[in-house]
């Protein structure tokens, strides 16, 4: 199960623009939260095909998906791991997000 999540993470990187578009990343129970510096480079129909994607939106300066309980944590520790980007919280997402 371990390479499903590092999987869909990868799949999920790769739909967002890669680490270097990310400014900085969280979850909170069932949603990835994301704050990218371009939301241009989302590719939406294939983050839509991720097999663990269950929908996004874009709330407050912050992409989120939604993946479900049990398996955001999951695909956020391999997320963050193959972004190489340090773990935030949801408050520090937030200040990040009203930056933007």
């Amino acid at each position: 199960m371990a390479d499903k999540y590092a999987k869909t993470a990868k799949e999920i990187l790769d739909c967002v623009g890669g680490g270097d578009n990310i400014i900085s990343a969280a979850h909170c129970a069932t949603r990835l939260r994301l704050v990218l510096k371009d939301e241009s480079l989302i590719n939406l129909d294939s983050l839509d095909k991720i097999e663990l994607v269950k929908g996004n939106f874009n709330n407050g300066g912050q992409f989120q998906i939604i993946l479900g309980t049990g398996i955001v944590n999951n695909v956020y520790d391999e997320f963050i791991k193959i972004a190489d980007i340090s773990e935030s919280t949801k408050d520090e997402v937030k200040q990040e997000a009203a930056k933007k």
